[in-house]
């Protein structure tokens, strides 16, 4: 999923306690389901961003040379201004993006 277009706020904001519990008529299962993908979402995130900063890794034996990387520093920028894991979470289980199913039902 393309986590860069999602429209989930960057900071914080007040949820309404009906709407998210609505899906599930239980605040605590909702707010367990939202976690889980808040920590899927952080998981891929992660991985794209170790995936990008590898393409300007230099590997040296000397400890001494640092290099500053203009692109680099960009694109670490970049997902530091996305909106947070659990915003995204949020957002896509108010939208009802977020597939979940029960197994005490059939």
């Amino acid at each position: 999923m393309d986590y860069k277009e999602t429209k989930a706020p960057v900071s914080t904001i007040t949820y309404d306690k009906e709407a998210i519990e609505q899906p599930t008529e239980n605040i605590y299962e909702a707010i367990s389901i939202i976690a889980k993908r808040a920590t899927q979402i952080n998981s891929d995130l992660k991985k794209e961003l170790v995936d990008k900063l590898d393409e300007f890794a230099t590997y040296n034996d000397s400890l001494e040379e640092v290099f500053e990387n203009k692109e680099q520093i960009e694109v670490s920028k970049f997902y530091e201004r996305l909106p947070k894991p659990h915003a995204i979470a949020v957002e896509e289980w108010l939208d009802g993006d977020v597939y979940f199913r029960s197994p005490d039902n059939k």
